[in-house]
């Protein structure tokens, strides 16, 4: 068991700024990559400024940068791109999340790198990429939501486009992210050709939308928002019993004869109900059925009850069941980080240890003079 992960030695430069990019080099740095955040003098990351906090300290700027260096350079003097020139002489992985035309502005393009740094894997990430008529849209979370389509089917039947209560752009491009790095830094070891890489909030949140975009695709016709349920599988959905909401999903034909029996319900010559298909056409008039029994007991008695019997369920969990529940301690999923409580490393690994300390988030250009002396200036 040792502490440094499976990306020990990779030097990571982290030139991105609030959410996307930080998430995706805080994953790295998770994995044992050491990430050098590069910020604004004065100022900083923006999240720096991002509630909540505890003891004067953005959890929102720790969740992400926690584990990292932080250096303050000013990318537009001479002196700030002799540091940055020398990081990247250096560098495995550089990552950045300006609007496209930034970097080339600065004098760090794609071409630029590659010629400079041939063995550099560059990831860019932005909202709608480096390419298409939308490029230099700019872009947050909520807009690309929107854009993407996936407010369009979250939340009720017949009601308003709802935002998911995550910011799922920006998650999934820094997750699409990491594994871009990954994959490339394991081509550059094989080729010794590094790499430019354009990911988009954008494209990554289009391909979550999963049975949706399956819809369309299929019948040419956009789907509406369906509440909790799910775009081919019935029952997959939310159900209230006699004093909160459960889920149960059950999948297939012999999940449902299990639920049916648990819930004392005979449907066997109910054509409505013979298949999948035939359940997800009556999925109103099954989900009626099914909270009708629901209704006689309470939550607790059905989950037990239907754990038992192997039906996949569980309780509509509050976000404080579910962080400060006993699943999520035993992973791990809480630690401390200098003192701030932040949410953990999900990747367990048998040949790494997963502590429950960790460092913490850097002070800005807390460690400018240290990483200056390295590179010799």
């Amino acid at each position: 068991m040792t502490p440094d992960g499976p990306l020990a030695g990779l030097l990571v430069v982290d030139l991105s700024r609030v959410l996307a990019g930080p998430f995706c080099t805080r994953i790295l740095a998770d994995l044992g990559a050491r990430v050098v955040k590069v910020e604004r003098p004065v100022t900083g990351d923006d999240s720096r400024s991002y509630g909540p906090y505890v003891d004067g300290q953005s959890l929102y700027f720790a969740r992400v940068n926690r584990g990292k260096e932080s250096i303050a350079l000013d990318l537009k003097t001479a002196d700030g791109r002799v540091v940055l020139d020398a990081l990247l002489a250096r560098a495995d992985v550089l990552v950045e999340n300006f609007r496209p035309g930034v970097m080339e502005r600065l004098g760090y393009g794609p071409a630029t790198l590659t010629e400079r740094y041939p063995k550099l894997v560059a990831l860019s990430l932005s909202g709608f990429g480096h390419t298409g008529p939308w490029s230099q849209r700019p872009a947050y979370d909520a807009v690309v939501q929107g854009m993407a389509g996936v407010m369009s089917v979250t939340g009720e039947v017949g009601g308003v486009p709802v935002k998911p209560g995550v910011p799922v752009a920006d998650l999934s491009a820094g997750l699409y992210g990491a594994v871009a790095v990954v994959s490339a830094v394991h081509e550059r070891d094989r080729t010794g050709r590094g790499q430019h890489l354009d990911v988009a909030m954008f494209d990554t949140t289009v391909s979550l939308l999963e049975g949706a975009a399956l819809r369309w695709l299929a019948t040419g016709d956009s789907p509406d928002a369906i509440g909790n349920a799910h775009f081919s599988i019935a029952p997959f959905d939310t159900f209230a019993c006699a004093d909160r909401q459960i889920v149960i999903c059950a999948a297939n034909d012999g999940l449902f004869a299990k639920l049916c029996a648990e819930l004392g319900l005979d449907v066997g010559g109910d054509g409505r109900f013979a298949g999948n298909a035939a359940r997800h056409e009556h999925q109103d008039d099954l989900k009626v059925l099914l909270e009708e029994a629901l209704a006689t007991a309470p939550a607790d008695t059905w989950l037990t009850r239907l754990e038992a019997a192997g039906v996949p369920c569980g309780p509509v969990a509050s976000v404080g069941e579910a962080v400060g529940s006993e699943q999520a301690t035993v992973r791990r999923m809480v630690v401390d980080a200098g003192g701030l409580p932040v949410p953990g490393n999900p990747i367990k690994s048998s040949a790494h240890d997963d502590p429950r300390h960790v460092d913490g988030p850097p002070a800005l250009d807390a460690d400018g003079p240290s990483i200056r002396a390295e590179l010799g200036l």
